[in-house]
């Protein structure tokens, strides 16, 4: 009757074993993937959904993150405009591995995927670049159209 009695107890205690139990929030996933994407270079900002309207960064972490999250495992769909420039496949490939290890580490949940969508390119900082560009020249132009002054020593 002992043996009985051992069983007994260990199914108990396998019960309890399985009853505790730890949930993440879709939001939290959201934004450690968010936070994981904002790391990587050559990431210009996140859009919302498709066909939303593209805009640069935003202080939203989990704006363009669609996230699923099961019991043991998590995927994600990440919405991103991407620096002109830079090259498109290694930003993405970056952006896969960099939430995949951020959840993986933060949550243990296995990251069955993470689908980068490049919704745009993003000409931002070459646009301001040209811009700061030009008006270095125009600065540059203008002193060196006015006559320098004499100082007293020429004179």
């Amino acid at each position: 009757m002992a043996a009985k009695k051992d069983n007994q107890l260990k199914t108990v205690e396998e019960t309890n074993e399985s009853v505790s139990t730890i949930t993440y929030a879709n939001e939290v996933i959201a934004t450690i993937a968010g936070m994981a994407v904002a790391d990587v270079e050559g990431i210009a900002g996140m859009v919302p959904n498709p066909g939303a309207k593209i805009g640069g960064k935003n202080k939203n972490v989990t704006k363009g993150i669609k996230v699923e999250v099961g019991p043991e495992e998590v995927s994600c769909e990440i919405y991103v405009l991407i620096e002109y420039g830079r090259p498109i496949q290694k930003v993405a490939v970056e952006v896969q591995e960099n939430v995949r290890r951020s959840l993986e580490t933060m949550t243990g949940l296995h990251v069955v995927r993470v689908d980068v969508h490049v919704q745009g390119v993003s000409f931002e900082k070459e646009n301001s670049a040209l811009t700061a560009g030009a008006q270095n020249a125009r600065l540059t132009g203008e002193t060196a159209e006015k006559p320098a002054e004499k100082t007293e020593d020429e004179a």
